[in-house]
């Protein structure tokens, strides 16, 4: 059986990886090649030939050491033009992404679609359709990498990381954690199953589910009384989330901040680090602890639900700075 150099290219940017890496393959043999065989011939051309033998002295060459210098100096800035136009190309999804979140544990990887189905171990997405794949870690660091995409993104506890791809090619491809993350690392692997768009649909309305993440999130909200104290049609003991996602929010220390993904969940875990204009600290009990990171995904995509007001960047949303909820 022959192994293959490389595995299989699944997706858009894979042949301008694949690219990439031969030319620093070739650039790096050449320049080895020079290099080493200009020792060799120099060791042979300019041996002492006997112990009485005085090499003249050599004063340099402003114009060689200019050459020497100058030309690496070039490759390597092909290699950063290269490398960075793909890092850009890859660290931002297109605004049609489709949206898979993915939770890294000890030791699997925990899939769910916005839809609800949730899997383990298993991903399926379509061709032809970027997808954005938020991830998280419950424990430790882990690394989400599917060799046939060529795409590989450590995940950090405490904070969420964004990833994206095209798949090309339908096939069946597999997902390792790629960072050392305890005993059974060598066994957190999975499989990436890309189908045609049909057969995907197909796959999706197969049922499985209790309902989309956004109403998973909103039975959470429920159960942990959010509701009593953050009101959605009137201000209450905490601020409204009605819009309040991608909205400014003013903060009690006079600064605002975005309330995105990050924002929502150190709200959630940590309620004191960034307390809303007109609000009291320490009236929301934290639920470090209480909360999975799924379950945190979830609340994320309900709250996210309730209606985008303001895009980056806009005013600071009104709700956020009224004075009826103070206390």
């Amino acid at each position: 059986m022959q192994l293959p150099l490389w595995p299989e290219a699944a997706s858009a940017v894979a042949d301008d990886i694949d690219h990439l890496y031969i030319y620093l393959t070739l650039v790096s043999v050449v320049m080895s090649v020079l290099i080493f065989g200009t020792i060799f011939v120099f060791a042979i051309k300019y041996r002492r030939r006997s112990e009485d033998e005085v090499p003249k002295p050599i004063h340099g060459s402003w114009q060689l050491e200019v050459t020497w210098s100058v030309i690496p100096f070039l490759v390597m800035l092909t290699f950063f033009w290269w490398g960075a136009k793909i890092y850009f190309l890859n660290a931002t999804p297109p605004p049609e992404s489709m949206d898979v979140y993915a939770v890294g544990k000890q030791w699997m990887w925990k899939i769910q679609y916005p839809e609800g189905q949730r899997e383990i171990n298993e991903l399926h997405v379509p061709i032809g359709r970027p997808v954005k794949i938020t991830l998280a870690s419950e424990d430790v660091i882990h690394s989400f990498f599917i060799p046939a995409l060529r795409i590989k993104h450590d995940v950090v506890p405490g904070h969420y990381d964004t990833m994206w791809f095209n798949a090309t090619k339908p096939g069946r491809y597999h997902l390792f954690c790629a960072e050392y993350c305890g005993t059974e690392h060598s066994g957190m692997v999975g499989w990436v199953t890309v189908m045609e768009p049909a057969d995907y649909e197909n796959w999706l309305a197969g049922g499985g589910s209790t309902g989309t993440m956004a109403q998973q999130g909103e039975r959470l909200f429920e159960q942990l009384g959010c509701s009593t104290c953050h009101l959605l049609d009137r201000q209450g003991r905490c601020p409204t989330l009605r819009g309040v996602y991608g909205s400014r929010v003013q903060l009690a220390d006079g600064k605002t901040v975005l309330a995105d993904d990050a924002y929502i969940r150190e709200s959630i875990l940590n309620p004191n680090a960034k307390v809303v204009a007109g609000y009291k600290p320490n009236v929301m009990p934290s639920f470090q602890g209480q909360i999975s990171e799924e379950g945190i995904l979830q609340l994320v995509i309900y709250i996210k639900s309730l209606g985008i007001i303001n895009a980056p960047g806009a005013p600071t949303a009104a709700l956020t700075q009224q004075d009826g909820g103070k206390q």
